[in-house]
């Protein structure tokens, strides 16, 4: 899918990817999936609702990183984890 050529779309799509700490075209996704769900077609609205998944990541307190980091370590101390093939 070709990216939006909105500057501020890209922009909030990618604070969203920074602070979830997922790839742009990531968080163009999960953006786009939830304005299909609400109906939202045009780049305007798109770009509002970026910034408002942005509001809700960042009230909920949780830090992804930290997340991230306590799965990655849980997988290296799981004794059916498989290093090799």
């Amino acid at each position: 899918m070709p990216a939006i050529p909105d500057r501020e779309y890209n922009t909030a799509c990618g604070r969203l990817a920074t602070h979830l700490g997922i790839s742009l075209s990531a968080a163009r996704r999960r953006v786009d999936i939830r304005a299909a769900q609400a109906e939202i077609r045009d780049t305007a609205g798109k770009r509002a609702l970026a910034v408002e998944m942005l509001e809700e990541a960042s009230s909920s307190g949780l830090d992804h990183g930290a997340l991230l980091s306590a799965q990655l370590g849980t997988v290296g101390n799981d004794d059916y984890f498989m290093l090799e093939d």
